[in-house]
């Protein structure tokens, strides 16, 4: 394990879900961190907490144009997250995770810096493996309305290992499966968001298809511990499963809001999106053994702290 010495980070959609919880991490250990984002998915009321912190510096800007900075560890968070927000530019996603993520290594193979990639679960498609290993090489549509994410994160891990070979930098790659917690959008279109914000509100909670379809949903703060062990860890590329191994259908965790909102809404179905998976739980046998990684946080406890988030955004 490295050092924890403090040095200069560029986190890449800083006002992000994500972003902005990693940031306000790092800054914690004593880092001076330089956060980018062009605020098309994010908002900059996710950094209202560090905006005026002293080593704290905010530059707007898209990763699609190159930006040159000094920095000696790069966190690549930059693109839409939720269905919702990359389909509806779907190209945009796409030119984010491939030039975006091009324009980010070339960065850190000026710098000689570590650099971190958010992946995510989808590389995985709608498998045919479960639980989900990181050797899986998943069960994709590459045309799909899915694609421009799917596939944009798929390109954009071949990019990081590519480079790794080439140019010899250390990358460090994981794989996050559903996340969760404060900070997210209340129209995102994630489910857990879905969920709280139409029990709080009183609306029907839209459950998808039968319902039968499953998730694990990890807690923002376990994630982000993750992100951070992996990238001080000093072995280990990746690709690395970030998430949760406890599965729950969308019928179960539509009634657990339920409950713990003490809402009286209905709960009604419509016909499932197109290449929406049916089943995603990671194996994290690889994070457990090198990173002594696992999810501490439990789902009740976790909703608990989300919906008193939504009740003061809804």
């Amino acid at each position: 394990m490295t050092a924890n010495t403090n040095q200069t980070i560029l986190v890449t959609g800083a006002a992000g879900f994500l972003g902005s919880h990693l940031s306000e991490e790092l800054l914690k250990k004593g880092h001076k961190v330089i956060g980018l984002d062009n605020l098309s998915s994010g908002s900059s009321k996710n950094l209202e907490n560090i905006i005026t912190l002293e080593n704290f510096q905010f530059i707007e800007h898209d990763i699609t144009d190159y930006i040159d900075i000094e920095c000696g560890q790069i966190y690549n968070l930059a693109c839409p997250a939720s269905p919702v927000q990359y389909q509806n530019n779907p190209i945009s996603t796409l030119t984010t995770n491939v030039i975006g993520t091009y324009n980010l290594l070339e960065l850190a193979v000026k710098n000689e810096a570590k650099i971190f990639q958010a992946s995510t679960s989808e590389v995985y498609g709608d498998p045919l493996e479960h639980p989900q290993k990181e050797s899986y090489w998943g069960n994709v549509n590459p045309i799909g309305i899915r694609s421009c994410y799917d596939e944009g994160k798929r390109c954009a891990e071949t990019l990081f290992f590519d480079y790794q070979r080439e140019h010899k930098i250390q990358i460090r790659v994981g794989r996050i499966f559903n996340t969760y917690g404060p900070k997210m959008q209340s129209e995102d279109g994630r489910v857990i968001s879905n969920f709280i914000v139409q029990a709080l509100t009183g609306k029907p909670l839209t459950v998808y298809g039968a319902g039968n379809q499953t998730r694990s949903f990890c807690f923002v703060d376990d994630l982000i511990r993750g992100f951070v062990l992996l990238m001080e860890n000093d072995q280990l590329s990746g690709p690395v499963n970030l998430g949760n191994p406890i599965e729950f259908t969308m019928i179960e965790l539509a009634k657990k809001v339920i409950k713990l909102t003490s809402s009286n809404s209905e709960i009604i179905f419509e016909e499932l999106p197109q290449d929406d998976p049916k089943m995603r739980r990671p194996d994290i046998h690889l994070a457990f053994q090198e990173l002594g990684w696992s999810p501490s946080i439990s789902l009740d406890e976790g909703l608990k702290q989300t919906i008193e988030y939504f009740k003061d955004a809804v």
